[in-house]
């Protein structure tokens, strides 16, 4: 039996003569200093998302060097190559609209190249989820590295992070109890050094994802950005991956039903971002999964939250690190887990678990028998404002707002919002429930993170500081209270949120996992004959706008195109 080519060996560019495309290949390479003994090496591929533009991977250059490092005392060639990189704050609409593309600009980097395993360096939101798909499908050994969180900052001696407290401090200013020179200052301490939101945002809550999917090294989930065991990983992720190449240890090994079991019950400990459910979606996808999302609010049913962590506790990613880690929780959770899934490491998660460092004592990660919330941190809702699902992350919201009945404040787009959320003559009262329709993955486009409905300047600045809020859209996973989420299907599509009128009776019942409109049928279905959809969003006709209206898929698949998903297996997750 013939072996298969390994490094520059491997798909080589179609001249019709397979010994001139290596010939020719190898000779650029050593136009770049390259000897043919390094040339016969493994090539470890370094997808690059350093940017300018993406301020939480401002350390991919140093973690690309340790990288680097690793690779060459393991016997591999490190080859860094650029993909496309997505900042949250830099981006509009959002950057989940380029989430996909930037997850097929991998894949397909990673499928021309001769690329023997490649490590994914991500961090900023959607960065580490687009990678996760592109491994899953691109059927390549694959490590993840993130580039870490924040430490955290300071404000007349009150500790600060990114961005639990940005929120916090802009309500606080909306509703004048900060004025504009506080505001700036407070606006240069948030944030003190590079890398990802240092709280239990989306970032951090993809980090310890992708480590309970035994895709990243264990132990790397929150060590911060700047400190030197941040490189340490990187190095070692390095030479981890020459051992997968050789190996042939490849994702669809480890991303199994198990595993996303384990990150989906790590997300409800963690009291992780509402995100992390639509991108577990999407990776369970390229695997040929189903997210149920039945089965996901049982886990939470039974999953309480034990790090107290922002935004549903009070501390911080460094603080998370210094305790230990996800290892804390992960052994909090073993009797939970699938410990029989196989890893990165080669090792599985209960080889994992058992080999990691005694614990020691430490306030972040709780019991079981204390938690901080007695459920999972994100509770499913259904009823006939959200058929598919919606969801709410009951662990930061209001208790006394979770059971709630109010009058519906309709706006019918995110520019609708942006006009008159602060108007004076706005009808809204603090009781009512301030509805955000035609801001899902078509409507919006790209489903943003306009969840975080802010409250109308003028009950803000009577004290206000949280109300029932429902939406079609995201929210930052930073981001805290009684907000429902991701209403499927999506009003742009003719989903129920559509027939919302202002002045309608809404009904929340958190612990009854139910959403109603409480309208009559016969009422309901003369709005539904009446509807029309609404006009598409401007150059909707052309490029990478056209391709995602014409494929993408609602929330509760992930929002990932539809035919860059596998074909479904009827294996659902989480596996209960």
């Amino acid at each position: 039996m013939t072996e298969k080519p390994t490094g520059l060996r491997r798909k080589l560019t179609d001249y019709g003569d397979p010994g001139f495309s290596l010939f020719l290949r190898k000779a650029f390479a050593k136009s770049m200093g390259y000897t043919e003994a390094e040339l016969d090496r493994p090539v470890i591929g370094i997808a690059n998302t350093g940017s300018g533009l993406v301020s939480c991977h401002g350390t991919v250059p140093a973690l690309i060097e340790a990288v680097e490092r690793g690779v060459t005392a393991a016997g591999g060639l490190p080859l860094t190559f650029p993909t496309i990189s997505l900042g949250e704050p830099f981006m509009h609409p959002t950057t989940m609209l380029f989430r996909n593309l930037m997850a097929m600009d991998t894949e397909e980097m990673i499928r021309a190249h001769p690329i023997d395993a490649v490590v994914l360096i991500g961090g900023c939101d959607k960065t580490v989820p687009a990678q996760l798909m592109a491994a899953a499908s691109a059927g390549v050994p694959a490590i993840q590295l993130v580039t870490g969180p924040m430490l955290t900052g300071s404000h007349k001696g009150e500790r600060l992070g990114a961005c639990t407290d940005c929120r916090r401090y802009w309500g606080a200013h909306r509703g004048g109890r900060v004025d504009e020179g506080e505001i700036a200052e407070v606006g240069g301490r948030l944030m003190p050094s590079a890398g990802t939101c240092m709280v239990m945002g989306t970032a951090s809550t993809m980090a310890c994802a992708a480590e309970a999917l035994g895709m990243m090294l264990p132990g790397s989930a929150a060590i911060p950005a700047v400190l030197a065991d941040r490189q340490r990983v990187a190095r070692e992720s390095g030479a981890r991956a020459v051992a997968l190449a050789a190996e042939g240890l490849v994702p669809e090994r480890i991303l199994t039903p198990g595993a996303f079991t384990n990150a989906l019950t790590v997300l409800l400990a963690v009291g992780g971002s509402t995100n992390a459910v639509i991108h577990l979606a999407a990776v369970a996808g390229r695997c040929g999964f189903d997210l149920d999302l039945g089965r996901l609010d049982r886990l939470s049913r039974e999953t309480p939250v034990l790090v107290d962590l922002k935004p549903s506790g009070q501390h911080y990613m460094e603080d998370l690190n210094k305790a230990g880690g996800l290892m804390p929780v992960l052994r909090a959770l073993a009797d939970r887990l699938d410990l029989d899934c196989l890893t990165v490491t080669g090792r599985t998660l209960g080889e994992e678990i058992a080999a990691a460092p005694a614990p020691w004592p430490q306030d972040v990660v709780r019991e079981r028998d204390d938690p901080i919330y007695r459920e999972g941190g994100i509770a499913v809702l259904r009823g006939n404002l959200a058929p598919d699902g919606a969801i709410i992350k009951q662990s930061a919201a209001t208790p006394a707002l979770c059971q709630h009945t109010g009058r519906a404040v309709v706006f019918d787009s995110v520019a609708d919002l942006t006009a008159r959320v602060d108007d004076p003559a706005l009808d809204v009262a603090p009781e009512d429930v301030l509805v955000l329709r035609n801001a899902g993955p078509k409507g919006a486009p790209g489903m943003p993170e306009a969840g975080y409905i802010p409250i109308p300047r003028k009950l803000a600045t009577q004290g206000v500081t949280d109300m029932v809020r429902l939406s079609d859209a995201r929210m930052s996973g930073t981001a805290f209270g009684t907000i429902v989420l991701h209403a499927t299907p999506e009003a742009a599509i003719g989903g129920p949120l559509a027939l919302v009128e202002n002045g309608d009776s809404i009904t929340l019942d958190v612990e009854g996992r139910t959403l109603t409109l409480d309208v009559p049928q016969a009422t309901l279905d003369a709005r539904r004959a009446a509807w029309q959809p609404p006009p598409p969003p401007v150059s909707a006709e052309r490029g990478y706008l056209a391709l995602h209206l014409a494929h993408v898929e609602q929330a509760d698949r992930g929002c990932d195109l539809n035919f860059l998903t596998a074909p479904r297996s009827g294996q659902a997750v989480p596996v209960l």
